[in-house]
């Protein structure tokens, strides 16, 4: 039986918060509070993944995984904790989903004889325009 989509599986049980003091302006509020979040996910210890897709998660977003083997999210866009969550949340998902989406082999093709022949016109027009902008 194949998985349900991504946005239909229940990750959030398996994501771990990690809060901190984020930079950028806000003056006395940033240097007190902690905005910026950091959402960590175990790909290894995942129930909702199957074998398949974490080898491909771990191929395709090594960069973004910590050695413990959790995928790491940050975001500190906005002020405010709850929606910096929110949107990490949002990143996952969407990261999640095009890494998990596979994309169609392309099939080589050739141009047509029209195209072909389009493409000599235009060469061949443009060849004369420049003939005629030199002297005689």
């Amino acid at each position: 039986m194949p998985l349900p989509p991504v946005t239909e599986r229940n990750f959030y049980p398996e994501f771990r918060f990690q809060t901190s003091r984020s930079s950028g302006p806000g003056g006395q509020h940033v240097n007190k509070t902690e905005s910026r979040v950091e959402l960590f996910f175990n790909i290894d210890a995942s129930t909702q993944l199957d074998d398949e897709e974490k080898e491909r998660l771990q191929r395709k977003l090594k960069k973004r995984i910590n050695a413990d083997g959790e995928l790491i999210i940050a975001s500190e866009i906005t002020r405010s904790q709850i929606r910096n969550k929110e949107d990490c949340i949002k990143k996952f998902f969407e990261l999640i989903e095009k890494v998990l989406t596979i994309e169609k082999k392309r099939i080589a093709t050739r141009p047509s004889l029209a195209a072909r022949k389009k493409r000599l016109e235009t060469k061949r027009l443009q060849s004369e325009k420049k003939q005629l902008r030199k002297k005689p």
